[in-house]
C-alpha cells in the first residue's frame, strides 16, 4: 500500500533558512510548497497600500475580508497574487518587513489566513513553513522541524537576499529589525512563535541549505518507509 502523503511544518524565526529549505523539500518529494509568511506578507503590502495603520485592527480585519489571495506554482517556488496582480517581489520590500509582524498579529487575519492554510495542506502531500504551522495550523503534522540559527547568520542572509534584489541595506540594521521582530512574534497573544514540543530542532547558523534539505528529507523518507 502506497504511503500516505506527509504534512510537514518547518517553523522558525524571519531568516533562519526555512522558507528555501521549505521550498527545495517540497521539490525533492515532489509536495506542493506554501510560504505561509507570503500570504502575510501580502495582506501587509495591501493594508500600506492603502495608507492604513497595521497596529489599526479594525482596518485591517475589513482590509482583509475585502482581498483576493492566491498562490501559484511558479519555476522554483511560488508566485503569489493580490487581486490578481502578481505581487511576489513587492511583498519582499524593507517596509513590508517591518510592518508585517504587526499585521501578523491580528486575530482576524490570523484565523482567515489560517483557515486558507488548512484547507490547502488537508490532503497531505505539503511543506508548509512559517511560525505556528507546527502548533497551531498542523498541530497533528507528520513531521515538525524547527530551525533555528544565530543573529548574525540571519542579518547576513537577509542582505544577501535584498541585494540580489537591488537593495543595499547595513547589516547592523537588519540585525536590529530582525531582533525587534523575534520579540514581537514570540510574544503576541495570537499564536506566537513557539517550537512545538515534538518537533526537531536544527540551528542552521553553519549549514548549508543543502544539509538542510538533506536532513528534513531524510526524517520524512524515515516516516513514509515507516508507513508502507
Amino acid at each position: 500500500m502506497q504511503a500516505k502523503p506527509l504534512v510537514i511544518a518547518i517553523d522558525g524565526p524571519a531568516a533562519s533558512g526555512k522558507s528555501t529549505t521549505a521550498r527545495k523539500v517540497a521539490e525533492r518529494l515532489g509536495y506542493l510548497y506554501v510560504d505561509t509568511g507570503a500570504m502575510y506578507r501580502a495582506v501587509t503590502l495591501e493594508v500600506l497600500r492603502r495608507g492604513l495603520d497595521p497596529d489599526d485592527e479594525i482596518a485591517v480585519a475589513e482590509t482583509i475580508r475585502s482581498i483576493r489571495l492566491e498562490l501559484k506554482p511558479a519555476g522554483d517556488g511560488l508566485s503569489v497574487f493580490l487581486n490578481g496582480i502578481d505581487v511576489t517581489r513587492d511583498i519582499r520590500s524593507p517596509e513590508v518587513t517591518r510592518n508585517v509582524s504587526a499585521v501578523s498579529r491580528i486575530k482576524t487575519v490570523r484565523a482567515y489566513l489560517v483557515g486558507m492554510q488548512r484547507t490547502i495542506g488537508s490532503k497531505g502531500g505539503v511543506v508548509l513553513d512559517g511560525r505556528d504551522i507546527g502548533t497551531v495550523v498542523f498541530p497533528d503534522a507528520d513531521l515538525k522541524v524547527y530551525m533555528i540559527a544565530d543573529l548574525p547568520a540571519r542579518s547576513r542572509r537577509r542582505a544577501d537576499e535584498l541585494r540580489a534584489q537591488g537593495v543595499l541595506v547595513e547589516e547592523e540594521t537588519l540585525a536590529e529589525e530582525i531582533h525587534k521582530r523575534d520579540l514581537l512574534d514570540s510574544t503576541r497573544a495570537e499564536s506566537p512563535l513557539l517550537k512545538a514540543p515534538e518537533a526537531f530542532e536544527v540551528d542552521t547558523s553553519s549549514m548549508s541549505i543543502d544539509e538542510q534539505v538533506e536532513f528534513v528529507v531524510g526524517k520524512a523518507k524515515e516516516l513514509l518507509e515507516k508507513t508502507n
